[in-house]
């Protein structure tokens, strides 16, 4: 409870009627990060390592992958990585992204476990499981600190495992 009453909703953005949810307090507060990297650590099992998905992801997946004793392996947006061992673009609701894979990062046969922020409609958490399955690594497990329940993301990642702290 004292995790998601940290939670905030934010009104309008980044555009008209989204409602964003900011996690930003959740990182902010000791207790509640710790609280959030343990229980998504408890579902890591027996990956080889955590993989954030940009941005946040990066920062809660760190996080997971230092309490169940991964390396962690960041997922990019287009453009940022100077080395890349794969690219994956998918849709989006107004257009089209690209993740890409840092080289020399996932071994073919690795397990791996994927940590976002929110899971909402699954196209990105998609992408970077193909991403990944791409690159040779099993995807063992998704893990997110909110789910955004009614618009279905979690069924996007079938047969993958989903687990989220905060259905909302």
């Amino acid at each position: 409870m004292r995790v998601a009453g940290l939670v905030v909703d934010v009104p309008d953005h980044p555009g008209p009627g989204i409602l964003f949810k900011d996690i930003t307090p959740v990182l902010a507060d000791a207790e509640a990060l710790t609280t959030v990297a343990t229980e998504l650590a408890s579902y890591v099992g027996h990956a080889d390592v955590v993989v954030g998905i940009e941005a946040r992801g990066f920062l809660i997946g760190a996080a997971v992958a230092l309490v169940a004793g991964t390396g962690i392996v960041p997922v990019r947006k287009a453009g940022r990585l100077p080395r890349v061992a794969g690219a994956r673009t998918y849709d989006l609701e107004y257009g089209t992204a690209t993740l890409e894979l840092p080289a020399d990062t996932i071994v073919p046969g690795a397990r791996a476990f994927v940590v976002d922020d929110v899971l909402a409609t699954g196209g990105t958490a998609a992408a970077t499981c193909a991403l990944l399955a791409d690159a040779g690594a099993e995807v063992i497990g998704f893990g997110a600190l909110l789910e955004l329940t009614a618009l279905g993301g979690r069924d996007a990642l079938a047969p993958i495992p989903v687990h989220a702290l905060l259905p909302v």
